[in-house]
């Protein structure tokens, strides 16, 4: 019995083992599973992936790299930029504006409580006064020239009827010496009303002079953002205002509300920040190959992230002078029209196209190209799919430190991502055929999308 027991209980444990060792079942054959791991040199980039890692692209130019100077520099005010307004008076001020306001041409700035103002006003018109009553002096004292005149007319006809009696043998000697005394007296007053209108004359000159002084002393107060000619000319004398000549930038304000200032003082000044230039300095030793009138560009530094396009194109002009010690010299841009990241104190870089230029090449910014080990890489966008992306071997040739030359593989017109690429060449670096793609988190996965 002991032994059937044994029998049984060993019969079980070999059918176990052999259930244990049959082959599994192989899984059936899935086509699409080997499509899945076909290699690829494409992503998928759509438009959540290229927001969140921050791709920029840049098209392939035709370019002349060998022969292009890259200069560093900045952006700087031109002399005219800046304009300063300064208290035409003394007086209180009470600012109207504040820092960096933009305004327009005929904006108040700010308003000048003067009694050198009002004093101004009053003397113009009280000379304005004692100037008009001269007119009627020197026609009085015409009228008494001319009765004058009369008089002494009439004595000198009297004076030559007593001589022609005198002559006669008749005639008194008495009436004779008052008429002579009299006529002499009438004479006298006579040139003394002459003497009189000339000093009135005279007078009347300097009033006018300085009447013209303070009337044009008050035109240049006005004309140097004043009221109106208009609002003077009513009984009460409004505060003078000084509006701005000129749009631009309340840049800054130098006294406080409502503080006192000395004539002449400045108060605010303006600036517009659209007149700016740009000045690079470039070493003396390019001065065989610089002149005045090459074509130049103004563009971003490659690691600002900006695109390609906001450069800025211009005419070179050299500095007047070099500097000895530094052994350089100042090269100067007026950009033709401004990109809106252009502002003074900004720097970039001067791009000089060099008389003798080779033909013109194919190449892309340099940042468009990465190493992924030994092997030098791009990615191009799809011309056919603007969501993927192709990685390419960049068949890379010269480079002027911001551009390079791209022997083969891409065409004028295609675009480059020269921002966020470096994600793209880790997520396929090493396994350029293991497919994958992004998720909208920036995140990348491999395989296709399920």
């Amino acid at each position: 019995m002991h032994m059937q027991r044994l029998i049984t209980l060993g019969t079980a444990a070999l059918l176990t083992l052999l259930a244990g060792c049959k082959h599994e079942e192989a899984p059936p054959h899935d086509d699409h599973a080997m499509e899945a791991q076909t290699p690829t040199n494409r992503i998928d980039i759509p438009e959540a992936v290229r927001r969140n890692l921050g791709i920029v692209f840049a098209k392939v130019e035709s370019r002349p790299v060998a022969r292009t100077l890259r200069i560093p520099g900045q952006f700087e005010y031109l002399p005219t930029a800046r304009r300063e307004y300064r208290a035409p008076l003394d007086g209180r001020v009470e600012v109207l504006v504040k820092q960096f306001d933009r305004i327009e041409a005929g904006t108040p700035l700010f308003r000048l409580d003067s009694a050198a103002w009002k004093d101004l006003h009053e003397r113009i018109a009280a000379l304005q006064a004692h100037a008009d009553s001269f007119g009627p002096l020197r026609e009085a004292h015409q009228v008494h020239e001319r009765s004058l005149q009369e008089k002494v007319k009439l004595w000198e006809e009297r004076l030559k009827q007593l001589e022609q009696l005198r002559a006669a043998g008749g005639g008194n000697a008495a009436q004779f010496t008052e008429a002579r005394a009299t006529l002499n007296a009438t004479q006298a007053e006579l040139a003394d009303t002459m003497e009189k209108d000339a000093q009135l004359v005279a007078e009347q000159k300097v009033a006018q002079a300085e009447l013209r002084a303070l009337v044009a002393r008050r035109v240049q107060l006005i004309a140097g953002g004043g009221l109106a000619a208009e609002a003077i000319r009513g009984e009460i004398l409004p505060p003078f205002e000084v509006r701005a000549i000129a749009p631009g930038v309340i840049e800054s304000i130098s006294i406080t509300p409502g503080g006192l200032a000395q004539e002449s003082s400045l108060i605010l000044s303006i600036v517009a920040p659209e007149q700016i230039r740009f000045r690079a300095r470039a070493l003396q030793s390019d001065l065989g190959v610089l002149r005045d009138g090459l074509a130049a560009a103004v563009v971003p530094p490659s690691s600002s992230g900006r695109a390609v396009a906001a450069s800025m194109s211009g005419v070179l002009r050299l500095g007047l002078a070099a500097d000895a010690t530094e052994r350089t010299i100042d090269l100067i841009v007026e950009p033709t029209a401004l990109a809106p990241w252009a502002r003074a104190g900004v720097a970039a870089h001067l791009e000089v196209t060099l008389e003798g230029a080779q033909a013109p090449q194919l190449a892309v910014p340099l940042t468009a190209v990465l190493r992924d080990g030994a092997v030098p890489v791009l990615f191009r966008r799809d011309p056919a799919n603007p969501d993927q992306a192709i990685r390419l071997e960049a068949d890379a040739g010269l480079s002027d430190g911001r551009w390079i030359v791209i022997e083969s593989g891409v065409k004028e017109g295609d675009e480059v991502i020269i921002a966020g690429n470096y994600q793209l060449m880790l997520a396929m670096s090493g396994s350029a055929s293991k497919p994958g793609h992004f998720h909208s988190d920036g995140t990348f996965h491999d395989g296709e999308h399920k």
